[in-house]
């Protein structure tokens, strides 16, 4: 087996695609995932904590899913908003691919499934869902989040969860140190083991 994580660029191993069907905005769909990405299996536990605390999308504008996967928030969120533009960012390839596959699957035309490095960079966000890659360490994630929680817009809110045992403490109080004074954090709820945190910008 090849010697990859999710957070890859492009995994190595042979692309074995599989079907499976899961709950997103209230239905069941069919929909592709597949080896050498985050959870193929099922929605991961700290999505569904993430997308069952979290009110629904605003309307309109551009929404961020950073660090999609294979879609579950970011297929949600353009389910929910039709008339939004849903940034899916990842750094793996073959995530990305699956995010189109599924989205074009559901005939969804507004989800945008891209590198970070593709996201123009005058793009500000209505609101940003996460499930964040703790696992790329903690430099890095850093690094992420004060990248992209600073083009959240005005009265809006991003919400990232974070399991307990991985540090959601540690990383609410460094958001709560890190960030300019009109972001105000705060932990919005507590579940199976996660935190769902909510970055408000006033």
């Amino acid at each position: 087996m090849a010697n990859e994580h999710y957070f890859s660029s492009d995994p190595e191993s042979e692309l074995k695609l599989r079907q499976i069907r899961v709950p997103l905005s209230g239905q069941f769909y069919d929909l592709t995932t597949s080896n050498g990405i985050f959870s193929p299996e099922r929605i991961d536990a700290g999505t569904h904590v993430l997308l069952a605390n979290t009110p629904v999308a605003p309307p309109g504008g551009d929404f961020l899913d950073l660090g999609c996967g294979w879609g579950p928030i970011a297929l949600t969120l353009a389910l929910d908003s039709p008339h939004s533009t849903v940034w899916a960012v990842d750094v793996n390839e073959r995530a990305l691919d699956l995010v189109r596959r599924n989205a074009e699957s559901l005939g969804l035309v507004n989800v945008n499934a891209v590198r970070p490095e593709d996201v123009p960079a005058d793009v500000s966000f209505r609101t940003i869902r996460s499930n964040p890659p703790i696992r790329v360490g903690k430099d890095e994630l850093h690094s992420m989040l004060e990248t992209w929680l600073p083009r959240l817009e005005s009265e809006s809110d991003a919400w990232l969860v974070v399991q307990r045992n991985l540090g959601a403490d540690s990383l609410h109080r460094w958001l709560d140190g890190t960030l300019p004074e009109h972001f105000a954090v705060s932990r919005a709820a507590t579940n199976k083991g996660y935190r769902v945190l909510r970055v408000r910008r006033r």
